[in-house]
C-alpha cells in the first residue's frame, strides 16, 4: 500500500524530461490529453466518451449550424426534442384488445411491422365507441327479467335506494384505459393481477348470467313446451357452445351483430315508456285471479270464477275442479276455497290509478310463502296446513334487502365497456369520461324512472310474481309495453344473447392480456392464440368457467357471485384513482375537470359496503381468492416495473418514516441490530465469504435493515464496470442466502478509505446501521497480508468512535449454512465485560432461526478473587429471569496466579516477530528507494542540466537532507528506521531485547481466559465473547492481533462482539 501511495504522489511531481518523455509519462499514468491536429484551426478532443468514428463525424455534421455543439456528446442518450415530438404525439396507450400493444410488450418487432399495414387505426368516437356499448351492457337481463320483481319485493322506496346506491358506486369509475391495465399500472403487478383475474371471473360469470337469462326467456315466455329435465343446464350448455363457436370463428361477426342487439335494447326500452304513457289513457286488459287474498296460478283454468250462470243453470268451472273432488255443486272442496271468494283484479291499473301508494314499501318473503294481496280480506284458519299449494303463486327464494342488492348490481356492471375499448377510440382521454358518464346518467335515469313507473302502473301481486304465473305465464314488463309484448320478449332475448357474446369476446382478451404481461407464470399458456391474435386457449378456459356458472342453473344465484368480482374490481379502480391523486403522482393528470379524490374514496367505500351487503360470505370468498392470487404473484410472479402507485405509496411512507426516525434515537425496546455487512471480493468480483451472509440471515430472519457492502480500490471512472459486477454478485448472493436488504459498492483510491466511506455514508437519515459485521482477516500473519489486518484494526477503531456495535466471526467458513440444522448443542456466551446487553441479545436472535433453534444457551461470567461467586450467580439468574431468557448460568472463578515462563516466552516471541516485521516487511518499491538513497548518499550531486532540471527546493538541499526528506513514514504513522537498522547488528539487538511488561500481562490474561474457555466450551456449537479494544498507541497493533488469536485459539466457531455504547436489551416488553 505504501508503494501505491508513492506511485500516486509520483504522478504529481514536475516533469523532468523532454516533451516526448512527457507524453509517454502522461500516457503511462492514464491521463487524458488534448491533441491539436494541424491542417485546420479547430482543436479536436480525444476522449473515451467521444466516438471518433466516421459515423460520429457524420452525426456531428448533422447538427452543424444548429447551435447544438454543447449537447453533441450526449445525443445518443439524450436526442433532440424535435426528433421525438412526432413519436410522442403518436404514442397510444393500448391496454386491451390491441394486438400492436401486446406485440410491443413482447418485443415482437418483426410481427408488429408486418401487421401494421393491415390493422386500421382507431376510428370510433364517443357515441359509438363508449356510449352505445355501455348502454347495451347496462340495459340487459336484469331490467327485463327482474326489475319488476325487485320493485314488488323491495318496494318503490327500497328499490330506488338500491338503484341510487349502485349507480352512485359506479358513477365515479371512469378511467383512461382498460380496467385491468389501469389497476395493474396504478397499484402494481400483484394488485393488478389479483384484481384483473377477479374482473375476468366477473366478466365470465356475467356471460353465464346472460345465457341463463336468455334460456329463462326461451323456456318460460317463448317456448314453454320445450322444457326438459335439467332444462336450464342442457339448453344453457347448448347456447354456450354455439356462442363460443361464433366467437372462435371470428369476432367480426360479433361486432356486426352488436348493432342489431343494441337496436333491440333501445326499441324495448322505448316500447316500455310508450306502454306506460298508454296506461294513463287506456290501461291494458291484464286480469289477475285472486282467491281470498292469494294469487292463483292462471294456467289450467280459463275463467276466474267458481261457477258461471248459463241457460242450463249454474255450472262449475275449471277452477272449481282444481279445488274440489268432482265438478258437481255438492262436491267436497278445499276449506279455504269454500270460505273465500274469487276475485279478478286488474294487473296493470295504469299510472293514474294511485296504486303507487300501495307499492311504496317492501314485502319480503320466506321461500314457499304465498304471494298475497295485503288489502283484501281472507278467511283462513292459521292452524290448518296449506293445501293445494301448487295452485297458488309462491315465493321461490327467501328474499331480503341485501339479496336484492346482489341481484340488481350486475345490471350496472357494463360501465367498463367503453374503457375496455380504449384501443379503438379516436381520442380515449376525451371519449371515455364523457361517454361513460353520459351512459351512467342515461341508464340511471331509466332505472330510477322505471322503479317509480313500475310501482305506479302495476299491481303489487303482479310485481312480486317473478315468472308471471298469475298472468298466464306472460312477461310482466312485456304486457306493459306497447304495441306488443313480443317486442320486449324478442328484444330482451336478443339483447341477453348479445351481452353474452360480448362477455365471451371480452373475457378471453382480458385473460390473454394478463397472460402476456407474464405476471402470473401459471397462466402463460393462455397468452397464445391463433395467427391473427385471437385468444383460442383463453376462450376455452372462459367457456369452461362459464359452464360452471350455467350448471348452477339459477340466475338469482349467479348474480351475487359476479357482483362480488365486479365490486372488488371497481373498489380497486377507485382506490387507484384516489391513491394517484393523494400521492400527487406527476403522470396522473385526469382530463375530467370535475374529478376529486373524495369521489373515488366515496366510491371505494360504497363498493366495500355493497360487497358485504350483497353477501358477506361471498365477499370473504372473493377477498380470499384475490389475496391468494396476490401472494402467488408476489412469490412466483415475474418482476415488472410499471411505476405503480403502490411503489409511490411506499416512497411516501418511507419518507414519512425516515422523517419520524430523525426525531430521536429508538427506545431500547425497539432496538435491533441494523447490520452493515462488509465483505471482500476476488478478482472476478465474487464474494470471498458467502457464509457471512448466511450468518446475517440467521441473525436477522428478514427483519430490520441490512446493508451488504464491499470496497474497491481505484478510481470510479476506471472501475465503474467492476463495481457493477460486484453489485450484481452481491445481489445474487443475497438472493441465494435469502437476505433482505440493500447492497452498496464504494470505490476509493485505496481499500482503507473505501471501507471508511462505507462505514460513514451507508444508510439514509435515521435509517442507518448500528452494527457492523465483518469477518476475521484470514492469514493475517503472512507478510503480504499486513495491510489487511491494519485495515481491520482501523475499522475496529472507527466503529468505536462512531458508537457502532461490531461483530467479528472467526473461522467463518466453519459456520453453518441456512440449510443445516443443529439437533443439539450449546451456544455459550462468555460475558466478561458489560457491552449494553449485546451478548444476551445475539444468542436470542440466533435461536429464532431454524439452524440454531434446538441449541441451548449457556452464559459464563468470570469472578475475580474478591468477588462473591455465589451471589453473582444468583444476580445473573434473576437478571435473565426478568429478561425472559432461558439459559444456564455458570460463574467461573479465575484466581490470581504467577505469570508462567511460557507466557513470558510467548510475549517475547511476539514482540521479536513484530520488530522484525517492521524492518524486513518492505515492499518492492521501498527497497528500490533504499538502494537509491544509499547511492545518493555516497555519490556527489551532479550539476543541473537542461535535460534534468531541478526544482528550487531540490537545488537548495544537501544530500543528507535529501535522504531525510525522501525516506517517508510508513502508512501506520511510525517513523521509518534508518537503513542501518536492517543490518546484522540491528537484528542481533532484536534477539537481545526484553518483553514489555504491559504486553506480558495482556498475554497472561489471554492465555488464562483461553484455557478456561476451551475447557468449558470446546464442544459448543458457537462461542460468543467480548472483543477487547485495540491499543490507543498504533505501535502495538501487531500485538493486538496476536492477543485476539491467543484468546480464541482452539475454538471452532467464535463470534467476537463489541457493544455500541448503549443499552440494547431491557426487561420491559
Amino acid at each position: 500500500m505504501q508503494g501505491e501511495v508513492n506511485q500516486l504522489f509520483e504522478g504529481d511531481e514536475p516533469p523532468t524530461s523532454s516533451s516526448s518523455a512527457e507524453g509517454q509519462a502522461a500516457t503511462a499514468a492514464g491521463t487524458e490529453t488534448v491533441l491539436v491536429l494541424k491542417g485546420d484551426s479547430n482543436p479536436k478532443e480525444s476522449s473515451p466518451f467521444i466516438n471518433s468514428s466516421d459515423a460520429a463525424t457524420e452525426k456531428t455534421q448533422q447538427y452543424d449550424r444548429k447551435n447544438m455543439a454543447l449537447f453533441e456528446e450526449e445525443m445518443d442518450t439524450s436526442p433532440m426534442v424535435s426528433s421525438l415530438l412526432s413519436s410522442l404525439a403518436n404514442y397510444s396507450n393500448l391496454p386491451q384488445g390491441s394486438k400492436e400493444h401486446e406485440e410491443a410488450e413482447n418485443n415482437e418487432a418483426e410481427s408488429s411491422r408486418a401487421t401494421a399495414d393491415v390493422l386500421k387505426g382507431p376510428v370510433l368516437g364517443t357515441l359509438m365507441g363508449v356510449y352505445m356499448p355501455c348502454i347495451q351492457n347496462i340495459f340487459g337481463v336484469i331490467l327485463f327479467l327482474r326489475m319488476t320483481w325487485l320493485v314488488g319485493i323491495g318496494g318503490v322506496i327500497g328499490t330506488f335506494i338500491i338503484v341510487f346506491m349502485c349507480c352512485t358506486t359506479v358513477s365515479v369509475v371512469h378511467s383512461s384505459g382498460g380496467s385491468y391495465y389501469m389497476i395493474s399500472r396504478s397499484l402494481g403487478p400483484e394488485f393488478g393481477g389479483a384484481v384483473g383475474i377477479c374482473f375476468y371471473l366477473g366478466t365470465t360469470y356475467a356471460g353465464a348470467m346472460y345465457i341463463l337469462g336468455a334460456i329463462e326467456l326461451l323456456l318460460i315466455y317463448i317456448a314453454p313446451k320445450a322444457a326438459l329435465l335439467n332444462n336450464m343446464r342442457v339448453y344453457g350448455t347448448i347456447l354456450l357452445t354455439s356462442m363460443a363457436t361464433v366467437v372462435f370463428v371470428g369476432v367480426k361477426y360479433v361486432n356486426k351483430l352488436a348493432l342489431v342487439f343494441l337496436a333491440c335494447v333501445i326499441l324495448s326500452i322505448l316500447a316500455v315508456y310508450a306502454g306506460v304513457i298508454k296506461t294513463a289513457m287506456d290501461p291494458p286488459v291484464f286480469p289477475v285471479c285472486v282467491l281470498g287474498n292469494r294469487t292463483l296460478v292462471w294456467k289450467s283454468f280459463d275463467v276466474c270464477a267458481k261457477t258461471i250462470e248459463t241457460a242450463n243453470g249454474t255450472v262449475t268451472t275449471q277452477l272449481w275442479q282444481m279445488f274440489c273432488d268432482s265438478p258437481f255443486l255438492n262436491a267436497t272442496c278445499d276449506k279455504y276455497f269454500v270460505a273465500n271468494n274469487v276475485t279478478e283484479i286488474q294487473g296493470i291499473p295504469g299510472v293514474t290509478s294511485g296504486i303507487l301508494a300501495d307499492n311504496l314499501f317492501g314485502n319480503y318473503y320466506e321461500k314457499g310463502d304465498l304471494i298475497a294481496r295485503d288489502k283484501m280480506e281472507s278467511v283462513e284458519d292459521q292452524d290448518e296446513p296449506l293445501t293445494n299449494a301448487n295452485r297458488y303463486v309462491l315465493a321461490d327464494i327467501t328474499s331480503f334487502f341485501t339479496l336484492l342488492v346482489g341481484i340488481y348490481f350486475p345490471s350496472v356492471t357494463g360501465i367498463m365497456a367503453g374503457s375496455n375499448r380504449s384501443g379503438d377510440l379516436r381520442d380515449a382521454q376525451k371519449s371515455i369520461p364523457i361517454g361513460t358518464i353520459a351512459a351512467i346518467t342515461t341508464t340511471s335515469t331509466v332505472y330510477m324512472s322505471s322503479v317509480v313507473l313500475f310501482g305506479a302502473c302495476i299491481e303489487g301481486v303482479v310485481l312480486r310474481d317473478k315468472f308471471g304465473e298469475g298472468v298466464h305465464g306472460n312477461l310482466v314488463i312485456g304486457t306493459l309495453a306497447w304495441p306488443s309484448p313480443w317486442v320486449i320478449v324478442i328484444g330482451s332475448f336478443f339483447s341477453t344473447c348479445g351481452a353474452g357474446l360480448q362477455s365471451l369476446t371480452g373475457a378471453p382478451r382480458l385473460m390473454q392480456a394478463i397472460a402476456k404481461d407474464g405476471i402470473v407464470p401459471a397462466l402463460r399458456i393462455f397468452g397464445h392464440g391463433k395467427a391473427n391474435g385471437e385468444p383460442t386457449w383463453s376462450l376455452l378456459l372462459t367457456a369452461c368457467i362459464c359452464e360452471s356458472g350455467i350448471l348452477i342453473a339459477s340466475l338469482d344465484s349467479v348474480a351475487p357471485i359476479l357482483s362480488m368480482f365486479f365490486l372488488m374490481c371497481y373498489m380497486f379502480v377507485n382506490l387507484a384513482c384516489a391513491l394517484q391523486t393523494l400521492l400527487r403522482t406527476p403522470n396522473w393528470r385526469p382530463r375530467f375537470k370535475f374529478y376529486h379524490w373524495t369521489l373515488s374514496f366515496l366510491g371505494m367505500s360504497l363498493c366495500l359496503t355493497l360487497m358485504f351487503l350483497c353477501s358477506w360470505y361471498y365477499a370473504i370468498v372473493a377477498m380470499v381468492i384475490a389475496g391468494s392470487i396476490y401472494k402467488y404473484i408476489e412469490f412466483a410472479g415475474a418482476e415488472k416495473e410499471w411505476g405503480d402507485g403502490i411503489r409511490g405509496l411506499s416512497l411516501s411512507a418511507a419518507r414519512y418514516a425516515l422523517m419520524r426516525l430523525e426525531e430521536g434515537p429508538p427506545h431500547t425496546k425497539n432496538w435491533r441490530p441494523q447490520l452493515l455487512v462488509l465483505v471482500s471480493t476476488d478478482a472476478e468480483q465474487n464474494v470471498e465469504q458467502p457464509r457471512l451472509l448466511s450468518l446475517t440471515n440467521q441473525l436477522k430472519a428478514g427483519k430490520g435493515l441490512t446493508i451488504v457492502g464491499t470496497a474497491l480500490g481505484g478510481t470510479f471512472l476506471d472501475n465503474y464496470e467492476q463495481a457493477q459486477r460486484a453489485e450484481q454478485a452481491l445481489r445474487k448472493l443475497m438472493e441465494t442466502e435469502k437476505v433482505k436488504g440493500f447492497c452498496q459498492v464504494t470505490v476509493s483510491s485505496n481499500l482503507r478509505d473505501a471501507t471508511s466511506h462505507l462505514l460513514q455514508a451507508s444508510g439514509l437519515g435515521g435509517l442507518k446501521h448500528n452494527a457492523v459485521l465483518v469477518s476475521w482477516p484470514r492469514n493475517w500473519k503472512q507478510g503480504d497480508e499486513h495491510q489487511h489486518w491494519r485495515n481491520f484494526i482501523e475499522l475496529v477503531r472507527e466503529t468505536t468512535v462512531a458508537n457502532l456495535a461490531l461483530l467479528v466471526p472467526k473461522n467463518i467458513a466453519a459456520f453453518p449454512s441456512n440449510g443445516e440444522r443443529f439437533t443439539e448443542g450449546h451456544i455459550d456466551v462468555w460475558w466478561i465485560v458489560h457491552d449494553g446487553g449485546m451478548l444476551m441479545l445475539l444468542p436470542f436472535l440466533l435461536r429464532q432461526h431454524k439452524v440454531w433453534r434446538k441449541c441451548k444457551m449457556r452464559i459464563f461470567t468470570v469472578a475475580q478473587m474478591d468477588d462473591n461467586s455465589i451471589q453473582m450467580k444468583k444476580d445473573l439468574t434473576t437478571f435473565l429471569y426478568h429478561l425472559r431468557i432461558d439459559a444456564v448460568v455458570e460463574v467461573v472463578e479465575m484466581h490470581d496466579s504467577d505469570i508462567s515462563a511460557y507466557t513470558y516466552e510467548k510475549t517475547l516471541v511476539m514482540e521479536q516477530r513484530s520488530q522484525m516485521l517492521k524492518q524486513i516487511n518492505l515492499t518492492k518499491n521501498e527497497r528500490e528507494r533504499e538502494v537509491q538513497l544509499i547511492h545518493d548518499n555516497t555519490t556527489p550531486a551532479s550539476p543541473a542540466t537542461p535535460a534534468t532540471p531541478l526544482t528550487p527546493g531540490e537545488g537548495a538541499q544537501s544530500p543528507g537532507e535529501q535522504v531525510q526528506m525522501t525516506w517517508t513514514e510508513k502508512c501506520d504513522g511510525e517513523p521509518a528506521k534508518p537503513p542501518g537498522a536492517a543490518t546484522p547488528e540491528g537484528i542481533k539487538d532484536i534477539f537481545n531485547m526484553k518483553p514489555n511488561q504491559f504486553n506480558v500481562r495482556r498475554m497472561h490474561t489471554a492465555l488464562r481466559l483461553n484455557e478456561v474457555i476451551v475447557k468449558k466450551s470446546s464442544e459448543a456449537k458457537l462461542v460468543l465473547l467480548n472483543m477487547p479494544g485495540p491499543p490507543r498507541n498504533r505501535t502495538g497493533d501487531e500485538n493486538y492481533m496476536e492477543f485476539l488469536e491467543v484468546l480464541t485459539e482452539g475454538l471452532n466457531r467464535v463470534l467476537l462482539v463489541r457493544g455500541g455504547g448503549r443499552e440494547v436489551i431491557t426487561i420491559y416488553s
